[in-house]
């Protein structure tokens, strides 16, 4: 019989997030950052700006196990507190990662989530809460929805598939965008643990906030079922360092096929989304997207409601004995080549 010291130490070490050597770039500064994002955004004009590579330690994507531990975080964002467990919206994780707390649940507040503090205090992980349909924030979670997803945010469209672009400029610039506020965080996080070792994660909404700060930052983030935000990375001026590879390798999408919103197809009239007044239109990712194939491994149909966090911790990066690709528990991670949003509108100046 083993020592229940020894059983423990042997159990924690197997249920462990694996990491791995990351490369994550970096400005100069987020002083020089935001300076070149406010030139790009007001006069149109590129600032250079100085990038820096370094090597972290990021999750092993590769490892089932870390992904649905780093997912089940990204589902614990939505809950105030760890008391909500009997209600089955608070998921248990690994015993190295017993120490959290909330961020943002103040009253008014809109961007929330929780941070997690490995039992070292060497890594923390910010995670994002995504899209609320009922409660306190879905007003303002909608309006971060159409505002960074859909091809032309409502008061800028210009009849006949024009979009003005000094319209959504001025749009992306109010407090009220999450962007904003997770920037300010991000940076109180780093005054509070400056040498810590900091990971971004996120459900829907909250994903692709958490990939929006991984480019801002130069951290790694992993974002559960997003919709595309390359197209606001854009749209956010987000000074993007010249690379041969993918554009932010150390950002990582995860979702599965069955569900339409990180594939920006959950739109027309007849959606779910569109009649619940979301314009979910985009569908090109940052960095690299591991697509798990639950249409033709699982018999999926395609529908909205296989995109809450529940099921694709349950139904998908839990479930055991599933070959996703030959040889492999995790399919392979690849950038969107040739992935384009938007095609059918004409974006520019426009005043009528």
């Amino acid at each position: 019989m083993l020592p229940l010291a020894l059983i423990i130490l042997i159990s924690t070490a197997a249920d462990a997030l694996r990491t791995t050597p990351t490369t994550v770039y970096r400005p100069v500064s987020q002083h020089a950052f935001q300076s070149a994002r406010r030139r790009s955004l007001q006069f149109d004009e590129c600032e250079s700006l100085d990038w820096t590579p370094h090597v972290v330690q990021g999750p092993d994507l590769e490892d089932r196990h870390t992904i649905a531990q780093l997912a089940r975080m990204a589902g614990n964002a939505y809950a105030y507190n760890t008391n909500t467990s009997s209600l089955g919206n608070w998921y248990e994780l690994d015993p190295a990662w017993q120490t959290s707390f909330p961020v943002g649940w103040e009253e008014g507040e809109g961007f929330r989530g929780h941070v997690f503090l490995s039992n070292d205090n060497n890594t923390l992980v910010l995670a994002i809460k995504g899209t609320t349909l009922q409660g306190p924030t879905s007003k303002q979670d909608k309006f971060n929805d159409n505002l960074l997803f859909s091809c032309c945010f409502c008061d800028c469209y210009r009849k006949s598939w024009r979009c003005d672009n000094t319209c959504l400029s001025k749009a992306l610039i109010e407090d009220s965008l999450f962007y904003n506020v997770g920037v300010n965080l991000v940076n109180d996080i780093f005054m509070i643990h400056p040498n810590a070792n900091v990971w971004l994660v996120g459900h829907s909404l909250g994903g692709a906030l958490a990939a929006l700060l991984g480019a801002t930052f130069g951290l790694p983030a992993v974002a559960f079922e997003a919709p595309g935000e390359r197209l606001a990375a854009q749209r956010l001026h987000l000074p993007m360092p010249i690379l041969d590879g993918p554009l932010w390798p150390a950002i990582t999408h995860v979702y599965h096929n069955a569900d339409p919103i990180p594939q920006g197809t959950c739109t027309g009239i007849g959606s779910l989304c569109a009649q619940g007044g979301y314009a979910l239109e985009t569908r090109c990712h940052l960095g690299k997207s591991i697509v798990f194939d639950t249409v033709n491994k699982l018999g999926w149909k395609v529908d909205v409601r296989k995109h809450v966090i529940k099921n694709v911790i349950q139904n998908v990066l839990e479930l055991e004995d599933v070959e996703w690709e030959e040889g492999k528990a995790v399919p392979v991670a690849r950038a969107e080549k040739d992935c384009v949003d938007c095609f059918k509108w004409d974006f520019g100046e426009y005043d009528d």
